[in-house]
């Protein structure tokens, strides 16, 4: 089996040992887990554990809150793994590695599935039992999640207006902005289509990746034509398919979330300053990867 490289940021805190050394020191702890390290516990080396419990600071005394902030921090990570799987797509379709780009597709819609798992951390929560600390999260809103911004990007949905929040945080705007600069998985597909025979317009190609794609029939109708090909060696078809799945576990987070909203605070205005439900309600209508969709009616 090949041995991925330890990265030179790990290389103190974790020591890399052989199967060998392994085995050698199961044979003299008698098979019982090792409970004696000349340092910090290995595990907590490498997961950071002790870090991560340390960064729940709640602003109230309410028990609730600590369900309503760790929960928040969980969805972060899951947003960061998920970006990261899309960005391993991203290459790999630039790279016309069709095949390989699927095994990080399919972790990112499993990463979303737990993402998805994570809402249901919140279904105690009435808007009496959020009321109870709410107005101390001040105008604090998931609203304002660059890490979910970044998400929506790679997924194609952009809107240059909403990295301006983080104008004053100059490193996480330099981020967002090339983020947005960056062409998305669906940018990438559209690449690959074209480059595999399917006739699309140059303007669509060569289009301004800052701004939101707009469905194009040209699209439609080469997924139909993919789609129509069901042999095993059609790795397009198999795309489209970790497409979809991706597509279909980000619209799920989006309409747990709009119900979890409704559940806790019903219509009332949201903390960032938005309508609350509404503006939820309306950004769902934005479409992930939206000709993988339409092109079912015509297949």
């Amino acid at each position: 089996m090949e041995q991925t490289e330890l990265r030179p940021g790990n290389r103190t805190a974790v020591r890399p040992i052989t199967g060998r050394q392994r085995a050698a020191r199961a044979a003299r702890n008698g098979g019982e887990p090792t409970l004696e390290f000349a340092e910090r516990v290995p595990y907590d080396a490498y997961v950071q554990a002790s870090t991560l419990h340390r960064l729940q600071t709640p602003l109230s005394s309410d028990p609730g809150e600590m369900s309503f902030l760790m929960v928040s921090q969980i969805m972060e990570l899951y947003f960061g793994l998920t970006c990261h799987e899309l960005r391993e797509t991203s290459r790999l379709l630039r790279d016309d590695r069709i095949w390989d780009a699927l095994a990080p597709l399919r972790r990112a819609a499993l990463h979303l599935e737990g993402l998805n798992a994570a809402w249901r951390g919140l279904r105690w929560m009435t808007p009496a039992d959020f009321n109870r600390f709410r107005n101390l999260l001040g105008e604090g809103s998931g609203f304002q999640s660059a890490m979910y911004r970044h998400l929506e990007f790679r997924l194609g949905l952009r809107d240059p207006a909403l990295i301006r929040p983080f104008r004053r945080q100059t490193e996480v705007h330099a981020e967002l902005t090339a983020a947005l600069a960056t062409p998305s998985v669906w940018d990438e597909v559209l690449a690959l289509l074209a480059r595999h025979g399917h006739d699309l317009p140059a303007e669509l190609l060569d289009r301004d990746v800052t701004s939101e794609h707009e469905p194009h029939p040209a699209v439609e109708a080469a997924w139909v034509r993919i789609y129509g090909d069901p042999g095993p060696d059609n790795h397009l078809r198999l795309l489209g398919e970790a497409l979809t799945e991706v597509a279909e576990q980000f619209g799920d987070w989006r309409h747990h979330h709009i119900k979890a909203v409704q559940r806790t605070m019903g219509a009332k205005v949201g903390s960032g300053g938005s309508a609350g439900l509404a503006w939820l309600q309306r950004s769902m209508a934005r479409v992930v990867f939206p000709e993988l969709w339409s092109a079912r009616t015509a297949m």
